[in-house]
């Protein structure tokens, strides 16, 4: 392996240029259109060995200057780096060598494509799912009968999460020190191209199997540790309104049986009421009409093993105080005219934190710290981070250089405040937005706001492909909103759905629900008794893996990932995207289809065990009956990580 990338960077093609981007943005998806006003291939000119590794030099013929890659080997990692180049060059096309039966895989996270051999990517965070782009969809589906399996074109994609690194089925990373606009281009059959606008960095990293390759990763960008263990015991339940809301339903859920770890309340600062839906009022601070006396509510909610959890973004409601006050100090991101930069959110206009001011950083992390974690919140939902304008001004920084980083710096704020709290064995957050670094600080992913249909490219079957990228990448312990999220137009979600839904993620390393933009005209977790005895079945079934999980979660932070594609143990089934390993002894294979009560279930490499059932399969493809309430899942024969007590136990439950 390591001759292959000695081999490949030897035959590395550099193209040199100068250019120009335009950007324009509609509620955090961004069009984006270039000009390259020149560009130069350059010629190959030398390669010499060094101590450490070796150099390459081209030639840029009409200006008659030589161009210096260096590539330092260090216990067997290539970093490559190109020496110093002139203010006048700003595009960057490095073009490597490939198999052309080879797969890559990561870049973030990626929905309708696993698999990125043939695609483009780009590497610029937005919002993945924006309004119009659905609601467009969903007229052209309409009209056409389109089937849900069919995607749109991989190019009109944008992700919360991008990241510049890509893991090849040649068991090898590639992950490039670039903070600006990038794409990684996998479309030639023989050649990668990486096009870049800063002076290229890169590193590559072969290993003897993908784990090992995950941990080398994992060794470059680091990994969050450990999270708390409480939330193995259940699910998390989605309420909003109110205390009384609170304690109503989730009594109604305990006298169903169902397992309670916490309950997720997005609305604990106060509701908006927009056309959209129901959504938050940015005002980080408890809403006393909504949520009174709510530390000493959170405080008995927890005598009960049931832990509170809210709800923060970067952005704050201008017709609230705490706006007020940070827009008199100064703390918001600027326009061109010094004025607070109002994005709109769906249907409302709101300001931006500028966490390149150090007072309003720190000042934006002590809400957290007293009003959440203060108040005895047990985690929360970090959202957003991928919509820094790039025509904003900001205290430091150019913010087209720090758009992509924008959700990583708030990732680092949110860890850091659970850190400096002392909270990290007891309290989490998770995110939806990302990039270099928040492999570092963001405690766990979860998948967006997929819409509650079962879309390929959106719906529920997105969530499969969209974690195991975000793993592949080294985002290691991702999860999905139980049900979905997003309603538009005549979209809504049905009993099946939710149903199905829940019962892929009680085999997920969290488990946890959403309403949805428009609760009133979804089914929701307790909307009828066959709902509430699905759900305490699946909160059963996901506290029985806690164990397994435990064990799953501890190689996660060595950066191998929970949620694991079928290649990855197997080196087979390269474009599959519809089941998964959890760990190394369960593969699952959700239903991702309306109506279907058994599947096709492709079990590679050895002998596998249906456990409901107890049925051995040798390696193949078969059809598994899969009624409502029966998630087809299997357990290798020769299993070294799940515990025979833990099997026994799901095995139970999987047969109720």
């Amino acid at each position: 392996m390591k001759e292959l990338l000695h081999h490949m960077l030897k035959n590395m093609e550099l193209t040199i240029g100068y250019g120009k981007n335009y950007f324009t943005m509609n509620r955090g998806s961004f069009h984006y259109r270039k000009m390259v006003q020149w560009r130069r291939d350059l010629i190959r000119t030398g390669y010499k060995l060094t101590k450490d590794g070796f150099t390459l030099t081209f030639l840029d013929e009409k200006e008659n200057r030589e161009y210096i890659m260096d590539i330092h080997v260090h216990d067997h990692r290539y970093d490559a780096e190109m020496r110093s180049c002139p203010d006048n060059v700003n595009r960057f096309w490095v073009r490597l060598p490939c198999g052309a039966d080879e797969h890559f895989y990561g870049c973030g996270e990626t929905y309708s494509r696993f698999d990125l051999k043939g695609e483009k990517v780009r590497i610029f965070v937005a919002e993945h799912q924006n309004t119009r782009r659905i609601s467009q969809k969903i007229i052209k589906d309409r009209i056409a009968g389109t089937d849900p399996e069919k995607d749109l074109r991989f190019s009109a994609y944008e992700s919360y999460y991008a990241q510049p690194t890509f893991v090849s089925s040649r068991k090898y990373y590639l992950h490039a020190d670039t903070v600006r606009y990038a794409e990684f281009d996998f479309r030639k059959e023989n050649r990668i191209s990486l096009r870049l606008q800063e002076k290229p960095k890169f590193h590559m990293e072969s290993g003897n199997s993908f784990a090992e390759v995950s941990e080398k990763l994992s060794a470059l960008l680091g990994s969050y540790g450990k999270l708390p263990e409480w939330l193995y015991d259940g699910v998390i339940l989605a309420i909003q309104e109110g205390c009384e809301a609170v304690d109503r339903r989730l009594q109604k859920a305990l006298d169903a049986g169902v397992k309670v770890n916490g309950v997720w309340s997005q609305d604990w600062c106060g509701c908006r009421r927009t056309g959209f839906g129901y959504q938050v009022m940015w005002n980080w601070q408890a809403d006393d009409e909504l949520y009174p006396n709510l530390r000493e509510k959170i405080a008995e909610w927890k005598e009960k093993g049931v832990h509170f959890l809210g709800y923060i973004n970067p952005f704050m409601a201008i017709e609230k105080p705490l706006y007020k006050y940070a827009s008199e100090h100064g703390y918001c991101v600027k326009n061109k005219k010094g004025e607070d930069y109002m994005v709109t959110i769906t249907t409302f206009p709101a300001a931006m934190i500028d966490f390149t001011n150090p007072e309003a950083y720190e000042w934006y992390k002590s809400l957290i710290k007293e009003n959440m974690i203060g108040i005895g919140m047990s985690g929360w939902m970090a959202d957003f981070g991928e919509y820094l304008p790039v025509d904003s001004v900001l205290y430091d920084g150019d913010p087209q250089a720090l758009h992509n980083q924008w959700p990583a710096i708030w990732a680092k704020l949110n860890r850091e405040a659970v850190e400096e709290c002392g909270v990290k064995d007891e309290v989490f957050f998770f995110m939806r937005a990302g990039f270099t670094g928040s492999v570092r600080d963001a405690a766990c992913m979860w998948t967006g706001d997929q819409h509650v249909d079962w879309t390929k490219d959106d719906g529920l079957p997105s969530v499969i492909p969209a974690s195991l990228s975000l793993g592949m990448s080294g985002q290691t312990i991702v999860h999905s909103d139980a049900g979905g999220y997003t309603t538009v137009m005549q979209m809504v979600r049905s009993k099946e759905l939710l149903l199905r839904w829940e019962e892929m993620n009680a085999f997920s390393p969290l488990f946890r629900l959403h309403e949805g933009n428009q609760p009133s005209r979804n089914v929701q977790f307790d909307s009828d008794d066959e709902l509430l005895a699905h759900l305490a079945k699946m909160s059963r079934i996901h506290a029985i893996l806690k164990p397994y999980l435990i064990k799953t979660e501890a190689e996660a932070q060595r950066g191998i990932p929970m949620m694991r594609p079928l290649f990855y143990h197997y080196e087979t089934e390269w474009q599959d995207d519809k089941e998964y390993l959890l760990g190394r002894d369960l593969l699952i294979a959700p239903i991702r289809k309306e109506g279907r009560t058994d599947r096709h279930v492709i079990l590679p490499g050895e002998t596998w065990i249906e456990v409901s059932i107890g049925k051995e399969y040798a390696p193949g493809d078969y059809l598994i009956e899969a009624p409502i309430g029966k998630i087809p899942v299997f357990v290798r024969r020769d299993h070294t990580v799940i515990s025979e007590e833990t099997l026994t136990a799901l095995k139970e439950e999987l047969r109720k």
